[in-house]
């Protein structure tokens, strides 16, 4: 139930933000609801692939690091 409330929140305080932003730049009423209304939906979209690179590029890091390990304990023997 806290859970709920507070993604519902967080869709909440996104929406009212992108809408005073664009109504703040166009004074326009309308503007302001189709950016407060397209905004999530490119938020849901795009971060799931947003965190699906970043994940790829930890994982490439680890795997370049594990490789120098391996080097180094070899070189140590």
């Amino acid at each position: 139930m806290l859970l709920l409330a507070f993604k519902t929140s967080q869709v909440a305080l996104h929406m009212s933000v992108a809408f005073a932003v664009t109504y703040a730049f166009t004074g326009s009423l309308a503007t302001g609801g189709v950016a407060a209304v397209i905004e999530p939906i490119c938020n849901v979209t795009l971060m799931p692939l947003h965190d699906k690179l970043w994940k790829r590029l930890k994982n490439r890091r680890e795997h370049r690091n594990e490789g120098r390990t391996s080097v180094s304990v070899a070189l140590s023997h």
